[in-house]
């Protein structure tokens, strides 16, 4: 071959042209009939399950004294290439799907996708491999890597004359054989991107969040194959179909925020926890798994920030159309479930938002503890805020008892309205109606109302030291005790 290339060059490039038409035909049925294999596999489907089902997909590969086309049946991980004879032994056995045990697909869709994807991967990288190595070694050309700027019209190439730039007979120099190795490759493989693509797209139909699966075993995939040889077709194709897996995964990242924006909420239902938070947390949970120690970290944490933001805005906004259940449980409770997600799976570039969270949670349970107990003690309440609106405008403590409104008859009368009984009964009623708000798949019922508990005896606390303050050496006194706080809330926990 080596004395074919020198001697007569218009041949050699003749029987490069045929060889390039003969094998593109070739591995053009095979691949094609691999990747049909694959997306059956992937969705499930029985439809020409015979045809494909039990078959063992293989690529022909050049075997044999003989020199016949004929099928391998071991696995092409196990392709090598051999020199000796300038005659290479590959083992083509694409992927043996149809053999799959019943126990490698008995598995969740998505695992089962990541198994199939990364298994069409792992196939096709070794039979680019080794067809570029056979090609560079039986056509004596080298591998060297061009230098920039030495580019040639070839790269426009497909399937014909592989050297414009050079006269017929004369061998190209060492500089653009690379770009001839892999204009070869691309005529020979020709189908593989579209054929990637096609599956990208069946995955991305499946499940939008396959992107996550793809991108990262599409990014390993290039990140190896570049560090072999940068200006490969083995990395110039992943690198192609790498762009639209990006594409497909900045679109389900786009999706989800949308999905937010567009959310509905029953008014006639409580609204405990949104669906897009619940499905920010089920993203989060994948997105961790997949991406543990993946390349592409950067443009995870890119999509974290989009969505954590996307979540909040709507979570305030739904709040605030809220009809049904209070801004205040709204707030509380889809706040706790991202600070409780974001504590969980500890995304580092999510600490400012998971402090965020907690501030949220915190401030909107404050909150509704605060509006929920002027409610069942409204007359005692509304007694003692007019009480320190006299101090406020300047009376002294003490001389708020000679006021007509503020005086001891009417204390006492305000505090007999309330006695032990009634007290119970007032946080039985208050415990009731902060059940009927507050979702049972957030658990935060008895958080809740112990902070009801030690708000209503810091309340309590507070009239007492009004009672001394205002009304000295009176023996006014609340007709309940802080134990007696304590055994209600107690009691009436234990009763629901």
């Amino acid at each position: 071959m080596e004395w074919l290339k020198n001697t007569d060059y218009g041949k050699y490039e003749g029987l490069t042209k045929n060889y390039m038409d003969y094998l593109s035909r070739l591995y053009e049925r095979e691949i094609k009939d691999f990747f049909e294999v694959a997306k059956i596999k992937m969705t499930g489907t029985t439809k020409e399950s015979k045809k494909f089902g039990q078959r063992r997909l293989s690529l022909v590969g050049l075997h044999g004294s003989s020199g016949k086309l004929t099928g391998s049946t071991s696995s092409l991980n196990k392709l090598s290439v051999q020199s000796s004879g300038n005659r290479r032994s590959q083992s083509s056995s694409l992927l043996d799907m149809g053999n799959m045990s019943a126990s490698d697909l008995d598995v969740a869709d998505r695992t089962k996708f990541d198994k199939i994807f990364e298994q069409v991967l792992s196939e096709l990288e070794p039979l680019c491999l080794a067809e570029q190595d056979f090609i560079s070694k039986f056509f004596k050309l080298q591998q060297h890597h061009s230098m920039p700027g030495t580019m040639t019209e070839a790269e426009d190439l497909d399937g014909g004359t592989l050297s414009r730039q050079h006269n017929a007979g004369v061998p190209p120099p060492v500089s653009s054989e690379k770009d001839m190795i892999r204009q070869m490759m691309i005529k020979i493989f020709r189908c593989i991107e579209p054929e990637l693509n096609n599956l990208i797209a069946l995955g991305d139909k499946i499940d939008s969040f396959n992107s996550l699966y793809m991108l990262v075993k599409m990014s390993h995939h290039v990140w190896t194959a570049q560090n072999v040889d940068p200006a490969s077709f083995l990395s110039t194709t992943l690198g192609n179909v790498l762009v639209t897996v990006k594409r497909n995964f900045d679109k389900c990242i786009s999706n989800q925020i949308r999905q937010m924006e567009e959310v509905k909420i029953s008014k006639k239902s409580k609204v405990g926890i949104l669906p897009f938070v619940a499905e920010f947390e089920e993203f989060a949970g994948l997105a961790e798994s997949i991406f543990k120690n993946a390349e592409r970290r950067g443009d995870l944490d890119k999509a974290y920030t989009k969505l954590i933001r996307g979540v909040f805005v709507n979570v305030e906004k739904v709040a605030n159309e809220s009809q049904k259940t209070p801004r205040d449980v709204v707030m509380m409770e889809n706040f706790h479930h991202i600070f409780a997600t974001l504590s969980r799976l500890k995304i580092s570039c999510l600490e400012a938002e998971k402090k965020e969270a907690k501030q949220k949670y915190t401030d909107h349970l404050q909150s509704y503890v605060i509006y929920s107990l002027g409610q069942p003690l409204e007359k005692l309440n509304h007694f003692f805020e007019g009480v320190e609106a006299r101090v406020a405008q300047g009376i002294r403590e003490e001389e708020v008892s000679y006021q007509l409104a503020f005086n001891k008859q009417e204390l006492r009368k305000v505090i007999k309205e309330y006695p032990g009984k009634e007290v119970k009964k007032g946080l039985d009623n208050l415990y009731k109606k902060v059940d009927k708000h507050l979702c049972e798949e957030e658990n935060l019922l008895q958080v809740v109302w112990h902070s009801m508990q030690d708000e209503f005896i810091r309340q309590y606390k507070h009239f007492e030291g009004l009672i001394a303050r205002c009304y000295p050496g009176s023996g006014v006194t609340m007709e309940f005790t802080i134990q007696d706080i304590l055994d209600y809330c107690s009691s009436i926990a234990q009763s629901h």
